[in-house]
């Protein structure tokens, strides 16, 4: 197996000043960080999928196909019920989605059966798409154990996942439990440790306003004691956005609550951008 990392980015969504989506913005976010990871993770949970309409999420799905190509975009389409998920899932594959995910249903609880018949029905409406599930506990509020999960995998011809929050601490638990799938961290402190855990590499927020830092581990692990500075500056949309503003790449407005730095916190930000190569 290749150490190399894979990094997918999570790209976070970018919103002019009075709230509306800039597509130019996202566009040119897209192009940039499509140019120097694998690929784009659109309209999930750090593109504050929750405040997008439908309309808004499939528009920011075509610009990322458009600008990264179709193998190197996974379209988040999920939502707290099947049927909802399911119409974004047709809509995306319509569009020229080749992968989709979809986060676990949340807001009520689900049991397991109920999980299984939640992703089947997904499965039913975008046959095609390679189809991942998004397990995240602490935002679902849906604990998805491994053996859980090789069950939901089977019944819905999964082709992995991304785990996030504490999921991603049982990653190898994953991996064992349904060999053969892609299983993605949403952890981006380290990814070549992923890929030594047998993980198919990261989906990381941290590599929209960093994105030459995780390009450069490919050839240097060096590089981590770089990465793992720009990890203590945590990973709040609001701070990424705020690099990103700094970058000339995008706005810091937000629909969601974002925890946005401080002017200490803004000052470190700013002094690791300015390491970063001058964007052309």
């Amino acid at each position: 197996m290749s150490c190399a990392p894979v990094v997918f980015c999570a790209v976070p969504t970018l919103f002019d000043t009075g709230g509306d989506l800039d597509l130019e913005a996202n566009r040119t976010l897209h192009a940039h960080v499509a140019g120097l990871v694998d690929g784009l993770f659109v309209a999930g949970t750090t593109g504050e999928f929750p405040a997008l309409d439908d309309a808004e999420r499939l528009a920011l799905i075509e610009l990322a196909l458009a600008e990264a190509g179709p193998d190197r975009v996974i379209a988040h389409i999920g939502a707290p019920d099947a049927r909802h998920a399911g119409r974004l899932a047709k809509a995306a594959a319509a569009r020229g989605a080749v992968r989709i995910a979809a986060i676990t249903p949340y807001y009520l609880p689900a049991r397991g059966d109920e999980l299984i018949a939640h992703y089947r029905q997904i499965r039913d409406a975008a046959p095609d798409p390679e189809l991942y599930a998004y397990i995240f506990p602490e935002r679902t509020g849906l604990p998805v154990p491994p053996a859980l999960f090789a069950e939901v995998a089977r019944a819905a011809d999964l082709a992995g996942a991304k785990v996030s929050g504490s999921a991603a601490a049982a990653l190898a638990g994953y991996v064992a439990a349904a060999p053969g799938l892609r299983i993605f961290s949403g952890d981006d402190s380290d990814p070549l440790a992923v890929m030594r855990a047998g993980g198919a590499g990261v989906i990381s927020g941290r590599s929209a306003a960093y994105p030459e830092v995780y390009a450069a581990l490919r050839q240097d692990p060096g590089q981590q004691a770089r990465l793992d500075r720009i990890v203590a500056l945590g990973a709040s949309i609001g701070r990424l956005k705020h690099a990103l503003q700094l970058r000339g790449l995008g706005g810091s407005t937000a629909r969601m609550t974002i925890d946005p730095p401080g002017a200490e916190l803004a000052a470190v930000i700013a002094a690791e951008v300015g390491a970063l190569p001058v964007r052309r």
